[in-house]
C-alpha cells in the first residue's frame, strides 16, 4: 500500500495543531472540528495524489508556501463552519481570528509566486494548487460574511466552480485565453473586498456595497472572457492543453479568476 508523502502528511499534522490552537483561544465546536479536519484530510490526500501524478517526490519551496496558506484557509474554514452550522445563518464567525488568518493567507499569495520565480520551481502542480486554494478561500469568505450581507454573496465563490462545471458540458469554455491585466485586478479585488467585509469596519450598508462592486467586477470579467471564447470557439475541436505556470502573469482561463497575484 502506498504511503502518504512527507509534505502532505506534515501538512495534516499542522492543520490539526492549528485547530487545537483555535479551540484553546477563540473556541471551536464540533462543526468547526469536523470541517477543519475534513478539509485537512482532503487537502493531504489530494496533494499527495498530485505529487504522485506529477512524478514529484517532495514539495518545492513555493509549494511549501502555498501549503502554509492552504492550512490557514483550513483554519478559516473551521471558524466559518463553527459559526454557521449550530445557529443557521444568524451570527458571524469570530471576526478577529478570521480576519487575521485571512490577511496572512492573502499576503502569502504573493510570496509563493515570488519564491517560484526566485528558485525556478514553477510547475503545473504548483499552479493548480495555488489556484484551488485561492478559489476555496473566496468561497469560504463568502460564507463567513453571509449572515451580515446575505446569501447572494456566495456567488463570488460559486461562480468559478459553476464555470468549471459548465466546461464539462461545453468544451469550448476550457480553451486558453490571452493574458489580460484587468483579469488579474479583478481576481485580487475579490479577496481584499471580502476581507474588508469580514472585518466589519464599514458603516451601514458599506459591506454590501463593496461586495456588490466585487460581484459586478467578477461578472464583467467572466462575461468578457466567455464572450471571447464564444467568438473563437471551434465546433468539434478538442481544447488544447493549457500550460500551467506558477509565475504570476494574469490567469489564462476565466475559471482562474479567483486566483490572486
Amino acid at each position: 500500500m502506498p504511503t502518504v508523502r512527507k509534505g502532505p502528511a506534515i501538512g495534516l499534522i499542522v492543520q490539526i495543531v492549528l485547530l487545537v490552537g483555535l479551540a484553546a483561544t477563540v473556541g471551536l465546536g464540533p462543526a468547526g472540528w469536523l470541517a477543519g479536519g475534513a478539509y485537512g484530510a482532503v487537502l493531504c490526500l489530494t496533494l499527495d495524489r498530485g505529487l504522485r501524478g506529477s512524478g514529484s517526490h517532495a514539495l518545492g519551496p513555493a509549494d511549501r508556501v502555498t501549503l502554509a496558506r492552504a492550512l490557514l484557509v483550513g483554519a478559516v474554514t473551521a471558524l466559518t463552519a463553527d459559526a454557521l452550522v449550530p445557529t443557521g445563518l444568524d451570527r458571524p464567525a469570530p471576526a478577529g481570528a478570521l480576519v487575521a488568518l485571512t490577511a496572512v493567507a492573502l499576503a502569502l499569495d504573493a510570496v509563493d509566486g515570488y519564491v517560484a520565480r526566485r528558485t525556478g520551481t514553477a510547475s503545473a502542480l504548483g499552479a493548480r494548487f495555488d489556484m484551488e486554494v485561492d478559489a476555496f478561500l473566496i468561497l469560504v469568505l463568502g460564507a463567513a460574511v453571509t449572515p451580515a450581507v446575505g446569501a447572494w454573496v456566495l456567488a463570488l465563490g460559486a461562480m468559478r466552480y459553476a464555470f468549471v462545471a459548465a466546461g464539462w458540458v461545453l468544451p469550448w469554455l476550457r480553451r486558453p485565453l490571452p493574458a489580460r491585466y484587468w483579469r488579474k485586478v479583478v481576481a485580487a479585488a475579490q479577496g481584499v473586498l471580502l476581507l474588508v467585509a469580514a472585518a466589519g469596519v464599514l458603516p451601514g450598508p458599506g459591506d454590501a456595497l463593496v461586495l456588490a462592486v466585487a460581484l459586478a467586477l467578477l461578472v464583467e470579467s467572466f462575461g468578457r472572457d466567455v464572450a471571447w471564447l464564444w467568438r473563437h470557439r471551434s465546433p468539434g475541436a478538442a481544447p488544447p492543453a493549457v500550460a500551467h505556470r506558477r509565475v504570476r502573469p494574469a490567469p489564462v482561463r476565466p475559471d482562474l479568476v479567483a486566483a490572486r497575484d
